[in-house]
């Protein structure tokens, strides 16, 4: 079939990692930012391609550089190039990819790179030397465009009632998604870790994974001295590690650039398809704690585009921050537990680089998708508290529509959402929950808990003895009284 000439294309892909003996080797993240644009051209077999890219994109990170894409541009050959750098949110990589994708379908540009990069352990490691951290200076430099936008993940009464961070939500997702499954505590920590352990063991397949120690399913589930309990039912083996140094970069272009850049037709491949959505900001206001109606928009869009189904998807690569996301992923796209979930490991072992963890694996799938030709690939991509979601479809083959791609916020807008209940004191029952440790063993729990009106709230059983039997005994479903200064105590 013949090709539109502005039919996008990924031509290159890199992926990089260091872990030198002396902290003091390490390379800043820029550095490293260039090293895998480059590569990702000399992926393409086409370094020369570098020199005719319209924009380069950097998925946001935990550094201090305030326009790093245009340095990337002007060390690589680049400087024409528009710089922008994104918002926060693991779901950027895949989003960078559908909007580079929609400018070269709409022949606003020809050519874009989007990379990324973590050097949180080296400098850790520098820092406990007495190391001096350093970074190229840019004096005034801001980015040609803002890529997104960051909006707050929680509300200041989720963080008053202790809902704070990644580890405290993904956990009490879990406990929903067992309590819908009709699981007991026992079963569904056996099925997680099974779960993981297949993740664990593509990670130690993965030349750029972080993490290659092998762990069986027990290992992962039962808290060790290596791998304590953190947020039950998830142990350190089951949270996403983002104490690593990774970069990695994606090239698109149109097919008419790769073509006169000389790209060889066997390291094309095509995005068929690509969505965006977000679900509520919000937490307090889901519809439930273990669904996401806006993935499961985004994955009926997409399939509906390009004219597929889940089981024609060969190759899938879903977020995966904790189990409870990689789960909440599957079943919104009509995937079954007994697949392939993952193409890298999972950000747990292959490595969880802040917002940069989709790059590798868009850039892992490639790899997979360039050795089964014609077969297609999925990615999904998620920011915040299962919040910020994009997905992308892949193959070799270019896609008989061409390139498509749909916004279906309207559509998850539609979805009723629950009321908050923030100064309700009193009878609730419990709606999910976690029980949070430290070093030492169990700390606190935390609900989600409804009141009688179906409304919502949040609160902390601060008495230990109560929280560990939390660990023990079914309490989605127990009630308890409610203070106004958010301590529940259980019936």
């Amino acid at each position: 079939m013949s090709i539109d000439p502005r039919t996008p294309v990924i031509v290159g892909v890199a992926q990089a990692l260091q872990r030198p003996a002396d902290p003091a080797d390490a390379v800043e993240a820029v550095a490293l930012m260039e090293q895998v644009v480059r590569d990702a051209a000399a992926d393409a077999g086409a370094p020369g391609l570098l020199g005719s890219l319209d924009a380069i994109g950097v998925v946001q990170g935990a550094w201090k550089y305030t326009d790093p894409a245009r340095l990337v541009a002007d060390r690589v050959g680049a400087s024409s190039a528009r710089s922008s750098i994104s918002a926060n949110g693991g779901n950027t990589p895949q989003s960078y990819l559908n909007h580079f994708a929609n400018q070269i379908a709409a022949g606003e540009i020809s050519a874009a790179a989007f990379c990324g990069a973590e050097t949180i352990w080296s400098r850790r490691r520098q820092r406990r030397a007495g190391i001096e951290v350093t970074y190229t200076a840019q004096p005034d430099a801001t980015p040609d465009e803002r890529f997104g936008a960051d909006v707050d993940m929680s509300t200041d009464f989720e963080q008053a009632r202790g809902m704070e961070m990644p580890i405290n939500f993904y956990p009490l997702f879990e406990s929903a998604i067992r309590h819908a499954r009709g699981e007991t505590l026992d079963e569904h920590r056996d099925r997680v870790a099974a779960l993981w352990e297949t993740f664990n063991q593509q990670a130690v397949a993965n030349e750029f994974a972080w993490s290659r120690t092998a762990m069986t399913a027990q290992e992962i589930r039962n808290p060790s001295a290596g791998n304590r309990m953190v947020g039950f039912p998830y142990t350190k083996a089951m949270n996403s590690n983002w104490d690593l140094d990774q970069a990695a970069a994606v090239i698109v272009c149109s097919a008419e650039a790769a073509e006169a850049a000389g790209v060889p037709r066997d390291r094309w491949v095509f995005p068929h398809a690509g969505t965006d959505a977000h679900d509520t900001y919000s937490v307090s206001n889901r519809r439930d704690l273990h669904s996401s109606p806006a993935i499961t928009e985004c994955g009926k869009a997409l399939f509906s585009m390009a004219g597929v189904g889940p089981d024609d998807v060969a190759h899938i690569d879903l977020y995966s921050c904790f189990p409870s996301a990689v789960q909440v992923g599957a079943d919104s796209l009509g995937f079954g537990f007994d697949r392939q979930l993952t193409q890298t490991g999972g950000l747990t072992f292959a490595g969880g680089p802040l917002n940069n963890y989709v790059t590798h694996s868009i850039a892992a799938t490639v790899q997979v998708l360039r050795d089964d030709a014609g077969s297609l690939g999925l990615v999904s991509a998620n920011g915040g508290y299962l919040t910020k979601h994009a997905i992308g479809l892949y193959s070799t083959e270019p896609p008989a529509g061409g390139w498509q791609w749909a916004d279906v916020q309207e559509v998850v807008d539609q979805v009723p959402q629950t009321p908050v209940a923030e100064g309700h004191t009193g009878d609730v029952t419990i709606e999910a929950y976690t029980v949070m440790h430290d070093a030492n063993g169990p700390q606190f729990g935390l609900c989600a808990a409804r009141t009688s009106d179906g409304s919502r709230t949040w609160g902390r059983v601060t008495d230990v003895a109560a929280a560990e039997s939390m660990m023990v005994d079914e309490a989605i479903g127990r009630h308890g009284s409610l203070d106004a200064d958010g301590v529940l105590t259980l019936a």
